[in-house]
Order: C-alpha cells, then structure tokens, then sequence
C-alpha cells in the first residue's frame, strides 16, 4: 500500500468509524502499526485535514471545506443514490428536500463518467404506502435531538388518549410504515417510541440533557435488541 493510498484510508476510516477513534482501532482496521496511525494522523494535519484529539483519547476527523473531495468507487455511488432516493420518499418534507438537493449536488461534483451513473441510476426506491405526514416540525425535532434539548408535545396514543409530554429525544427512526421517535419520557420515567404522525404542538424547553444522549441511545438499543432476541427464541420454542 502506497502513503498516498494509506493517507485516504485513513480518511475514510474516520469517517466511517464512530468518534472518537482511537488509535488502536485504526490500525487494527488498516492493518498498520500504532506508529505508522500516529505518523499518518500528524501527515493528514500538516496537509490541512482538521483532526481533534491526540493519542489515548481518540481522534474525530472534523471536515474540511479545504480539503479535496474523496473520489467514490462505483458500488459506493449506487448505495448512495440508492439510499438518498428512499429518504426522498419516506423521510420528513425537509428531509426530503434535501436528499434530494443532496443528489443534484453529487451529480454535479463527480466526474462526468459517474455523472451519468447518477443521472442513469439502475436503482431506485419505492414504497406502496407512504408513513403518515407528520403534524409537527420534524426538522425542529432533529435540531432538538442533536442539542440534546428536552422537548414537550400533545400525545394520541393508539386508543385515542391524549396526553402531554416532556421527553429527552434520542433518535428517529424511519420504519415501513410509520416514523418513530426514540425517547426518554418524563412522565413515565422510562424509554419510550412515539410514532411522529401521533404528535402534536411540539416545542423546545430549553432544557439541556447534554451529554447523555448517546450512552441513552446505545441502552434503549441494547433494550430493544434483547427484547427482539426473546420474542424470536419464544416463538422458536413454540
């Protein structure tokens, strides 16, 4: 493996991997020396790429308008259209929107060969049935979620009970039919999904939950995971 080419995996590699890096798991992934993952991160700083962190602690690549654009394997690109064209169709309006800008942006930043990939695509998205437009600003609450901020919202539960509540948002999760927000409730002081389509009146507290949303997020996971392992051994055993 040239430099030239372990420099650029390396750039993917913290793209790719969960911030922070650390430093043992990049060599691990690239098969390299921790000197050698040392060395490359101080060549990637001296050529511009901006990279918080230092070793111990783990590394977060932080992008860089500078830098020039990582050229895509064909397979890469197929993913990528194919992944933007089902946000097109089941994502929010705004997110919507934007896989969609975001395609025409791509188009328009590769090389023509793969231009006319994009343009041509052999793979597309479709849904028979749409998830419910949701009565809420679903851009506010992605905003809300990255800053971890409490939110409050009216509430319809699938028996037609309104309630009001004050949760932690964690993450959305786009499903068949229905989109989801993963929660911490208030009310219930405990993990809770909230079909967006059932929410009403949402504003921001200003309430902070920062940092925890991510270790959150990785137990109500870790929740869902066991409980789908049990229901699947269940029915096994029946």
């Amino acid at each position: 493996m040239t430099r030239t080419h372990r420099l650029f995996q390396l750039m993917t590699t913290l793209r790719r991997l969960p911030a922070p890096v650390r430093a043992t798991q990049l060599a691990d992934e690239m098969g390299t020396s921790l000197r050698t993952v040392y060395r490359d991160i101080e060549a990637l700083r001296g050529l511009g790429a901006v990279i918080d962190g230092e070793a111990g602690f783990g590394y977060t690549l932080i992008e860089d308008a500078a830098l020039p654009p990582l050229g895509f394997e064909d397979d890469e690109l197929e993913a990528l259209v194919l992944g933007l064209r089902d946000v097109a169709v089941i994502g929010d309006p705004a997110l919507a929107k934007a896989a969609e800008t975001a395609l025409a942006k791509l188009t328009a930043r590769v090389p023509p060969r793969q231009a006319h990939r994009l343009q041509h695509a052999i793979l597309d998205a479709r849904r028979f049935f749409r998830p419910a437009a949701p009565r809420i600003d679903v851009a506010g609450l992605r905003a809300a979620t990255w800053e971890e901020e409490t939110v409050r919202f009216s509430y319809t539960d699938g028996k037609g009970a309104p309630t009001t509540r004050e949760v932690d948002p964690l993450g959305l999760v786009y499903l068949q039919d229905t989109n989801m927000l993963m929660a911490w409730c208030h009310l219930r002081r405990d993990f809770r999904v909230f079909r967006l389509d059932r929410m009403d009146d949402l504003a921001r507290t200003g309430r902070s939950f920062r940092p925890r949303r991510v270790p959150m997020l990785r137990d109500y996971t870790a929740i869902l995971r066991a409980e789908a392992l049990d229901r699947a051994e269940r029915r096994a055993d029946k």
